[in-house]
């Protein structure tokens, strides 16, 4: 999905103080806290397979 198959991906950064939830990074499989900043990444064609991944896991995401 993260290839362009869903067209271009938006990439939010979240803050420490915007993250209110916990999160399964689909990078790793391993939770990212609340309160820890992470990015969001949303596929422009495919909003609602919207993912938040740590920040390291999606640059070495290739």
């Amino acid at each position: 999905m993260w290839d362009g198959l869903y067209g271009p991906v938006e990439v939010r950064r979240v803050q420490p103080y915007e993250a209110h939830k916990e999160y399964i990074c689909p990078g790793c499989h391993r939770t990212i806290a609340k309160g820890t900043g992470h990015v969001v990444c949303v596929p422009r064609d495919a909003p609602d397979l919207r993912r938040h991944w740590h920040k390291g896991c999606w640059e070495r995401r290739g």
